[in-house]
This record gives structure tokens, C-alpha cells and sequence, in this order.
């Protein structure tokens, strides 16, 4: 079975079974959407409004203003996969609370071994907490953090979400600033694992 047939039954699972509360007041379910083949994968905080009335991640404002980033780097949209910590609209645009993060976790691990990414980007500090609690995006921004999850070693980068910096010009600055550094991380991260595979 290829990563995208993967991808497709996991999504059809878990729109059936997830329990995050939200559902019950969200449009639909938005789950990961991009290439299963991606080296980087995206990771956002909860669909909005647009999304939610969609089915697809990071199709408004802030998702166009995330497409001209990756064309800032010589990447598409059809390069990467992105996805949310939560898969479902939080009223008003809210913060999505622990119990909502927690009842789409086990979603997120699988959509990330499935995809196996060399590189985890968290666009926001939601999504960075979720996997490293104590780091502050003010602090962690454009900083490559390690951790062992899902079974493995893995690399992740934090940075502020596009819209906290739609809003915020300073951010915007910082922001296009620490993207401009994944291609070197990429290759350092992708160097790395050529040297850890066995021959």
C-alpha cells in the first residue's frame, strides 16, 4: 500500500472514530492534506473558518501568506504536507484545550510515521507545546529542536504561525527570516540521516 492509500485510510478511520468534543459543533473533520512523500511536514493549530467549511488545511489568509513563504524557498504547496494538532474548528476561532489536542494525538502520530518526514515544522507555539511544553516561541523560534517520538529521533523546527504574523509586521520579518534557514536545515537534517541509515 503506498503512503497516499495509507494516508486516505487513516483519514477515513479517524473522521469515523476520533471523540474530540469539537466535532459536535465543528462543520466537518479537516484532516492532513499534501504530499505523502514530503520531507517536511507542517504542523498547524485548528482549522478555521474557511477550512472548516472546506475540508482542507490552511486555505485562508494565513495559508496563502504560508504559500508565498515556501515560493520564498523554491517550494510548493504540493511539496510539503501540512496538518493541525486539533482537526476540528474550535468555536470562535478559540485555543483548542488539552483535552481536544489529546482526543486528535493519536491521529497526528500516525499521519507523521506514515509521511516519516525528515523535518517537523510547528507553526505556532500551540502545536510546539504539544510535543515540548516547557520552550517558549518567543525563545524556540527558528531553533531546530530533537526529540525522540513515535519510535525514533526526530527534528523539528518552531516558528511563528503566518497569521500572528499577518497581524504583526514585526513578526512577519522574524518570521520569513527563520523560514529562510529550512533549506539548510533540510540538508543537514536529511545529511544526517543518510549517515545513521545502514549500508
Amino acid at each position: 500500500m503506498t503512503k497516499a492509500e495509507q494516508l486516505v485510510q487513516l483519514n477515513t478511520k479517524w473522521l469515523t472514530e476520533c471523540t474530540c468534543e469539537l466535532r459536535k459543533v465543528a462543520t466537518q473533520g479537516v484532516p492532513g492534506f499534501g504530499n505523502p512523500d514530503a520531507r517536511i511536514v507542517f504542523i498547524g493549530e485548528a482549522p478555521g473558518a474557511k477550512e472548516d467549511k472546506e475540508g482542507r488545511p490552511f486555505i485562508g489568509a494565513a495559508g496563502k501568506f504560508l504559500s508565498e513563504m515556501l515560493e520564498s524557498i523554491n517550494m510548493k504547496r504540493e511539496d510539503i504536507y501540512i496538518t493541525n494538532i486539533v482537526k476540528y474548528r474550535p468555536p470562535e476561532n478559540r485555543d483548542p484545550s488539552a483535552d481536544e489536542i489529546a482526543s486528535c494525538a493519536k491521529w497526528l502520530e500516525e499521519e507523521i510515521n506514515i509521511i516519516d518526514p525528515l523535518l517537523i515544522v510547528f507553526l505556532g507555539r500551540h502545536s510546539m507545546n504539544h510535543f515540548f511544553p516547557a520552550e517558549k516561541i518567543s525563545e524556540a523560534h527558528g531553533v531546530l529542536l530533537n526529540g525522540k517520538y513515535f519510535g525514533k529521533l526526530r527534528h523539528f523546527l518552531p516558528l511563528y504561525h503566518p497569521a500572528a504574523a499577518l497581524y504583526n509586521g514585526s513578526l512577519r520579518e522574524v518570521l520569513k527570516a527563520d523560514f529562510a534557514r529550512i533549506p539548510q536545515i533540510l540538508k543537514m537534517v536529511e545529511k544526517e540521516r543518510l549517515c545513521d541509515s545502514p549500508i
